[in-house]
């Protein structure tokens, strides 16, 4: 029995020993990356005070006829590869005039010869356009395509023309431009939270800023002035903010202030040193010039 025992117990790690050497001899085989065909993109734009996000995978020409050809004209596309093209928006938006409320789409468009249409539907996380549903839809936008003067390999989605208030959604691929209008409702947000913020107690305002907005943004240019001879006061020798003092009272009409506010602006500068000194000796000169 002993050795009957002993008998099973060495077979036994025999064969423990074996599977062990097998084991250890059989290839680890490394997981591998391969590149994508369409590689996946996110752009993230801020239009005023609102934050645009455009996630999209980009799937690359390749010496194909993309429009009418691997895109179908008057067909629903994904505007782009894999999944839908997703958007973000931080705040309500408008495009070409349509209202979207804020929050998170897909895009889809019905690429044409001569008009292109945008839509922005409800976020199903779809894979494609295969599942589309002209019921999920919350705003179309339509825009006429240009023929680019050099071809884009690989579709691109960017943002350009940005101003306080508005900015402009670009799609190129291939020989095709289209561009669509964005808007934003940045006064509408921002000036109650400006007059809020300087009705305020205590005395870190804004100033400046909320000067500069009202200035540039058509508003009531009294209390912009009011509110950068505050800043001033804090900051007397801030050559840049009499500089701004001098484009506010520019636009107000009162070239004699601007005049003093200029040469004010010029004296603070000339003490100061390299390309900074210079910029604003030129910017005052300018605005000298612009008062005769």
């Amino acid at each position: 029995m002993t050795s009957l025992l002993l008998r099973s117990v060495f077979l036994g790690a025999s064969a423990l020993g074996l599977a062990v050497s097998l084991f250890a001899q059989t290839p680890v085989i490394p997981q591998l990356q391969f590149p994508a065909p369409s590689p996946a993109s996110t752009i993230k734009q801020r239009v005023g005070i609102t934050d645009v996000e455009v996630t999209y995978a980009r799937p690359s020409a390749k010496g194909r006829e993309v429009f009418g050809g691997l895109v179908p004209y008057g067909e629903v596309w994904r505007t782009g590869a894999n999944n839908a093209t997703k958007v973000t928006f931080s705040t309500d938006v408008k495009i070409n005039g349509s209202p979207v409320p804020a929050g998170t789409y897909e895009i889809f468009t019905i690429p044409g010869k001569t008009e292109w249409t945008l839509i922005v539907h409800k976020n199903m996380s779809q894979w494609g356009s295969y599942a589309y549903d002209v019921a999920n839809d919350v705003a179309r936008a339509t825009a006429a395509p240009v023929a680019l003067a050099h071809p884009v390999e690989s579709l691109t989605i960017t943002f350009n023309d940005l101003r306080d208030d508005s900015a402009t959604l670009n799609l190129a691929w291939e020989r095709v431009g289209v561009t669509f209008h964005l808007e934003v409702d940045t006064k509408g947000m921002l000036v109650p939270q400006i007059e809020a913020a300087m009705a305020a107690e205590g005395d870190k305002k804004p100033y400046f800023q909320a000067a500069m907005f009202y200035f540039e943004n058509d508003l009531d240019l009294n209390k912009a002035i009011a509110w950068m001879n505050t800043g001033l006061a804090a900051q007397p020798n801030a050559f840049w903010m009499h500089y701004r003092k001098g484009l506010i009272l520019a636009k107000m009409g009162d070239k004699d202030g601007a005049r003093a506010a200029a040469n004010q602006s010029l004296e603070l500068a000339e003490k100061q040193k390299g390309s900074l000194r210079e910029e604003y000796l030129r910017l005052n000169r300018a605005l000298l010039a612009s008062l005769d």
